[in-house]
């Protein structure tokens, strides 16, 4: 399996996906994050597993108390009752947070950069179109004109 992830990063990173910064902030967030699950997982279970009163005794419950720290969720379910539990959880909480902020902002730039780029191809295709069509409807005016001077002029002649 390791093999399938390399592959598929080795062809990331050689794309121009991979060039966008908000993609590679995005991927880096969720990283980040993902790490932070984890050893926050694994460091605050053993300050809590054997405390008094604890909540937060085996690795899957750990790990569910640090994604519902880390997304801000908090059932009341688990909870550190350690002071360095609560430590943890503080740690847990701002860098969660705050990666998710960064891969939601990096997402947002990318969504917004498209829709920009994609208002300028839009403009310069409006603009093309009407040089384009400028010429023959100038043509079409002068000839309207002409056919009016023409009118004007049998006009002044016959009153």
């Amino acid at each position: 399996m390791p093999t399938f992830f390399t592959l598929v990063w080795g062809r990331l990173r050689g794309s121009n996906w991979w060039r966008r910064v908000h993609l590679r902030a995005a991927i880096a967030g969720v990283a980040v994050s993902t790490v932070v699950l984890l050893v926050g997982s694994a460091v605050i279970l053993p300050l809590e597993e054997n405390a008094p009163g604890a909540t937060i005794t085996s690795y899957p419950l750990a790990l569910w108390w640090s994604i519902e720290t880390a997304t801000t969720v908090g059932y009341g379910d688990l909870y550190p009752v350690t002071a360095g539990g609560r430590v943890v959880a503080a740690v847990v909480m701002v860098v969660g947070i705050t990666t998710f902020s960064v891969v939601t902002a990096a997402l947002a730039t990318g969504f917004v950069s498209r829709a920009t780029r994609d208002l300028h191809r839009l403009g310069a295709d409006v603009r093309r179109f009407e040089q384009s069509h400028a010429d023959g409807l100038a043509e079409q005016l002068r000839a309207m004109h002409e056919r009016f001077d023409r009118l004007e002029n049998r006009l002044d002649q016959r009153g």
